[in-house]
């Protein structure tokens, strides 16, 4: 916006209103205390005297800035106040549950008030209606514009110290977590309170990741969003392990719906989520953490694509891959040239098997017909070392520990 200086004369009228402010301005302060402490946005605030007291040093800031920088530059633009007063009452309200929308009424209320006040004092300033026209609209866009940018400066420093308010609360979830974790001699009810989540339940606990070195935190977060908003029925507790990971506990008997997790983060950031058993109590705690954390391990180890994955998908295969080697020569010694048979044989040769050998219910699983799932059972026998009647079990362990390693999203 274009500001036009006033003329002189009129920068002189206000020179005399802003020294009327600044050698009476405990009249000015009576009437804008009044006002704002009177808010509906304010009345839960006030009852704390210490902050009451903010309030009013708030004010009488904000006023006095206005004023001295029309002594020294009458009719000029003036800049937002960015004194001690204002940010200390910024930082007690936020204590206290004050928002951005708290501000903002407060602060049209104080500009309410000061302009009646002002006009009250324009009038008493001249008779002579041009000058008290132009004064009074370079007073009104003056108000007008050091509210707008007080205002958004006050905005600034809430989200700076909400954020690190936020910060700060993280961190104390994450050191009482590591403590539980660690089984540091604990206060189960005050690591409660902190937390603000139940230790004495059932839990499932996750992780959600990314190796994605390009993914920014604001698309990690707005993952993690979305998984803890698919769950929402679950009370849940969130800490970040660091700027890729999140530790997450749902709370519940009935554990989370991993195919809603799958849906919610499919559109979003490559991350993957890994997700403990169910168990209970403090050790559930623990216990279902740490078998999260296995399963991280595990898809990381063997690269898989996979968005989501629960412990029980891994457990078998963790047991068996934990030495590489030996899991590969498991491999190659149980299936033979069928470690290379297509992704189609090797589906239904394992479909079959988790149907306990039942070949109807296969071909209806696989949606084909039985004469077909017989040749490619006949061909994977061809390939396999030895027949599938005698060594069903070792098969199926050998294929979900090599589908694991080649599996492709």
């Amino acid at each position: 916006m274009i500001w036009e200086p006033p003329s002189e004369r009129v920068r002189e009228l206000m020179r005399q209103g802003a020294a009327e402010i600044v050698n009476g301005s405990q009249r000015w302060l009576d009437e804008l205390n009044e006002a704002s402490l009177g808010s509906r946005y304010m009345r839960t605030l006030v009852d704390d005297p210490v902050l009451a007291e903010a309030i009013r040093r708030g004010n009488r800031s904000h006023l006095l800035h206005w004023a001295v920088a029309n002594l020294d530059r009458p009719g000029e633009p003036v800049q937002a106040n960015k004194g001690a007063e204002p940010l200390d009452l910024i930082r007690r309200a936020i204590r206290r549950g004050m928002d951005e929308r708290a501000i903002v009424e407060a602060s049209r209320i104080g500009q309410a008030v000061t302009w009646r006040t002002w006009m009250r004092t324009a009038l008493g300033l001249t008779t002579d209606p041009d000058e008290l026209r132009e004064l009074l609209d370079v007073s009104a866009r003056s108000i007008t514009s050091f509210t707008d940018v007080t205002v958004a400066e006050t905005c600034r420093q809430v989200q700076i110290e909400q954020n690190a308010a936020a910060r700060g609360r993280q961190a104390e979830r994450r050191e009482i977590v590591t403590e539980i974790l660690d089984e540091a001699p604990l206060d189960v009810q005050q690591a409660e309170a902190r937390l603000g989540y139940r230790l004495e339940q059932s839990h499932t606990a996750a992780v959600i990741w990314t190796d994605e070195s390009t993914v920014d935190p604001a698309a990690f977060g707005r993952a993690t969003e979305a998984v803890l908003h698919a769950l929402a029925r679950h009370r849940s507790l969130s800490v970040p392990a660091d700027d890729t990971a999140r530790w997450v506990w749902f709370a519940g008997a009935a554990g989370p719906d991993l195919a809603a997790i799958a849906t919610a983060i499919a559109p979003l950031a490559p991350v993957q989520v890994a997700i403990g058993p169910t168990a209970a109590g403090i050790d559930g705690f623990r216990r279902s953490h740490h078998d999260a954390v296995r399963t991280q391990q595990m898809m990381t180890q063997f690269g898989s694509a996979r968005r989501v994955a629960s412990f029980a998908d891994v457990e078998l295969i963790a047991l068996i891959t934990s030495d590489a080697e030996r899991a590969d020569r498991f491999i190659d010694h149980t299936l033979g040239e069928f470690k290379s048979a297509d992704a189609e044989l090797q589906r239904t040769v394992l479909t079959f098997i988790h149907e306990q050998c039942n070949a109807s219910r296969t071909a209806t699983r696989l949606f084909t017909h039985r004469n077909t799932l017989s040749r490619r059972l006949a061909r994977a026998n061809e390939l396999l070392p030895q027949p599938l009647e005698v060594s069903s079990v070792r098969v199926a362990v050998a294929l979900e520990a090599l589908r694991w390693r080649t599996e492709v999203p």
